[in-house]
């Protein structure tokens, strides 16, 4: 058996190959720390399942309105165990994290009620969510306001700015882990719990939402470990394993995930409809596979760290870093640079790889983006995926891969086509 061979037949070049391959020997040992991350993580999905006696009737589909439906219920349960909280709502009808995000901030603020941020601007979508972008249906046409505190250099918390933007009208506090659309580090959840902390001090009431899309399973703790009211994410990313073909969820105290649930459905109805349509199997199947298929993900994340920090590029994390989710933000430089990227993992996908992605305007971001998705689920981020708006500083972000060696092929596609173009050489 030559592997050699196979990935020539790809169309990855010797040169490419064996720079790729230096690399990857040198990370033996912190892949098998992932590895033991993976493995606890792994135990802690099969405990909440066995603690809610999971079973297979849970598989069934319901219809129509959805009354007691087991399986949807339990499935909560076990989101709930797993997050350590009072609460879950998990269902196929939210469609994605930003969704889930404005449920969640929909269902409990208020008009008059103001939202913080003291992380800074959140990712491009949320934005006309809020109303800092105008939009119909903003959060800023129902009445609510918002403010945020800019990070300090170096991406640290302005705690002095915090403090002095709490006031009698901050109900919501919205953190966000990954770094989205920056180049900001993502905030660990030991950092995350020192926001909270801080906060809590000056306002213990306000309710602190974490979204925590891309940054599931990456530790072994979550926000809501951390004093976290609400964590929020999709899943179509880590805890769908790959197998959830839609879906979001909201954890937290119950009563923040009962007003979401009145938010989602109706005032009166809350958690107690919403058939689950068969998608239930999925669900749960994707979560018990999903620090596995995180693991290949984190492992795709730092080879390309290392990588394309050999070639000279400002990478983020860098490759040394302690990594806090999936993501990889890379800064190219040009537009051609972040093209040839995204052109390469489309190239090495399983899904379309004969299609070459080009930049487009996408609803809800203010520059053309590109996207590189050769994927089972559309719009999946836990599967091999690329994507940055074409505009400066030209960063692209990795992210993703149900399995480790998809992830490896892809950034060596990626770098194979930067070669082909002469943006780079190795």
């Amino acid at each position: 058996m030559n592997t050699d061979n196979i990935y020539g037949q790809l169309g990855i070049s010797a040169p490419v190959l064996a720079f790729c391959r230096e690399i990857e020997e040198g990370l033996k040992e912190r892949f098998a720390r992932i590895d033991e991350n993976a493995e606890y993580n792994q135990m802690k999905v099969i405990k909440a399942m066995q603690d809610n006696r999971v079973s297979d009737v849970h598989f069934a589909a319901t219809t129509g309105y959805g009354y007691n439906d087991l399986g949807r219920d339990t499935l909560e349960d076990v989101y709930a165990s797993l997050f350590h909280t009072e609460a879950a709502l998990v269902r196929p009808n939210l469609i994605s994290g930003t969704h889930a995000l404005h449920i969640a901030l929909s269902g409990n603020l208020r008009p008059g009620d103001e939202l913080l941020s003291p992380v800074g601007k959140p990712y491009d979508t949320l934005e006309e969510v809020i109303g800092i972008r105008e939009s119909c249906g903003s959060l800023k046409e129902y009445g609510v306001t918002y403010r945020q505190v800019d990070l300090l250099p170096g991406g640290k918390f302005d705690y002095d700015g915090i403090r002095e933007a709490i006031n009698e009208r901050t109900k919501v506090v919205t953190i966000q882990r990954s770094k989205g659309y920056d180049t900001r580090p993502t905030f660990s959840v030991e950092q995350i719990g020192e926001l909270i902390s801080f906060i809590k001090k000056i306002k213990p009431e306000v309710i602190c939402m974490v979204d925590n899309c891309y940054g599931e399973f990456v530790e072994t703790i979550e926000p809501t470990d951390v004093g976290a009211d609400m964590a929020v994410g999709s899943l179509i990313k880590n805890p769908g394993g790959g197998l959830a073909p839609i879906g979001g969820y909201i954890v937290g105290k119950k009563e923040c995930i009962d007003r979401a649930s009145y938010r989602l459905s109706a005032p009166g109805l809350g958690r107690e409809v919403g058939a689950s349509l068969g998608l239930n199997t999925s669900f749960y199947q994707g979560l018990f596979l999903s620090p596995t298929v995180v693991a290949g993900a984190l492992k795709g994340a730092i080879f390309a760290a290392n990588v394309y920090e050999k070639l000279g590029f400002p990478v983020v994390p860098n490759g040394s870093e302690e990594r806090y989710d999936i993501i990889q933000a890379i800064t190219l430089g040009s537009a051609e640079g972040v093209i040839a990227f995204c052109q390469g993992i489309q190239a090495a996908a399983p899904v379309d790889s004969y299609v070459s992605p080009e930049p487009w305007d996408m609803p809800g971001y203010d520059a053309p983006v590109i996207m590189a998705a050769g994927a089972f689920v559309q719009g999946s981020s836990i599967e091999l995926s690329a994507d940055g708006p074409i505009k400066p500083p030209y960063a692209v972000y990795f992210q993703g891969g149900l399995t480790w060696y998809h992830a490896k092929l892809g950034i060596m596609m990626s770098l194979q086509k930067l070669v082909e173009k002469g943006l780079v050489t190795v």
